[in-house]
């Protein structure tokens, strides 16, 4: 029985080489506004238009990849969605940029022209939203989704940058008040606001990824106290900031052909160690395994905010690394206290719990069999 098992679980770390634990496409967009019209220049990821075709509405039309972009570039004049001062502005498709390279990370620019109403005055504040292949499902309850890193411009002059726009965080930037605020005080505001957006892109970036929350839950099971806890998730959290900072840095990067299964694999093999090893599934070899593959994890979420962040400075980089890794441990926490706290309840009231510090094997085994 137990080799069985053994094959069995072995199955589920051969097949975790085939999949991407964390649906999420990142782009960047540039805008420019005029007096009487705005610029919209939007980079997306090959990986990007390849979902929205293959999940789309089948089209007779123009199969090559030529063809690929530029239903794409109409795709996105739906689900990018720009107001000015309240008042909704149709755009128009005007260059598509091809990629210098076909891989999945190869970026496509798309230059969009939204003319505003005629006698309009000069625009104030910009309301943009976007919905980007929310409508296609990755796994039940796990959907695919578009995150950008926004700047926006008056003429020449940059008005605000590292701005996120995601499904949940839409962009509000009132131009008129970016314009007059050129002391320390506004631009203080513009980090802090900054740092808000991408502290919660982080916590919904744990509690919005399974991937995350499988392997996080994996850690936990074995736990012991509450100290055990705060080392194991903070030596995850530390492992992803260090790989997402340097891959932002261009200093390392990976194929998306290496990080996406390591991650999946990451899952199954904690979930095996606590079934078939538990007495190293705490301590420093825990540690080791938390942070070893948590530098896969951070990876795994930089694959497209290299390209994202081209432009930014050094400060707003900093700024939104910092605020998203806190927002990371925040999430990482929001999971793991109740989880904790459910399983110190169950330890209370174990027949076997004679050793407080001994996580119940039962519980051990049947939770780590689920995450498997």
């Amino acid at each position: 029985m137990r080799r069985r098992l053994l094959w069995l679980l072995g199955g589920f770390v051969l097949s975790a080489l085939n999949v991407r634990a964390h649906p999420v496409a990142q782009g960047a967009i540039d805008i420019v506004v005029s007096a009487d019209h705005i610029e919209v220049k939007v980079r997306v990821s090959n990986e990007e238009a390849f979902v929205a075709e293959a999940f789309g509405v089948k089209n007779q039309g123009n199969a090559t990849l030529e063809g690929v972009r530029e239903r794409h570039g109409q795709y996105l004049l739906i689900h990018l969605r720009l107001r000015v001062d309240e008042i909704a502005v149709n755009g128009r498709l005007i260059e598509i940029i091809p990629p210098q390279e076909t891989k999945p990370e190869g970026l496509i620019g798309y230059l969009f022209w939204f003319n505003l109403p005629l006698g309009h005055r000069p625009p104030a504040r910009l309301h943009l939203e976007e919905d980007v292949l929310n409508e296609f499902v990755f796994a039940p309850g796990n959907r695919w989704e578009a995150s950008y890193i926004v700047r926006i411009a008056k003429g020449n002059e940059v008005m605000g940058e590292g701005l996120l726009l995601t499904s949940r965080q839409p962009l509000f930037f009132d131009l008129a008040a970016a314009g007059e605020g050129t002391n320390k005080s506004d631009s203080r505001l513009q980090k802090w606001q900054m740092a808000l957006a991408f502290l919660r892109h982080g916590i919904a970036h744990i509690l919005g990824g399974y991937d995350h929350l499988l392997f996080v839950a994996g850690l936990i099971l074995a736990v012991a106290s509450l100290w055990d806890l705060l080392k194991v998730v903070t030596a995850f959290t530390v492992a992803h900031t260090i790989t997402l900072t340097l891959s932002v840095l261009d200093v390392v990067r990976l194929s998306d052909r290496i990080v996406e299964p390591m991650i999946a694999a990451s899952i199954v093999f904690v979930a095996l160690q606590n079934l078939f090893a538990p007495a190293r599934s705490r301590g420093w070899t825990r540690l080791g395994v938390a942070f070893g593959f948590g530098l896969f994890h951070g990876l795994g979420f930089a694959g497209g905010l290299l390209h994202a962040m081209e432009g930014m400075q050094g400060v707003a980089i900093a700024t939104a690394i910092a605020a998203f890794s806190i927002g990371v441990e925040i999430g990482h926490q929001i999971v793991g206290l109740p989880l904790f706290a459910g399983m110190q309840l169950t330890r209370a009231y174990s027949r076997r719990s004679s050793d407080p510090e001994r996580v119940p094997r039962w519980l051990l085994r049947a939770g780590s069999s689920v995450i498997c």
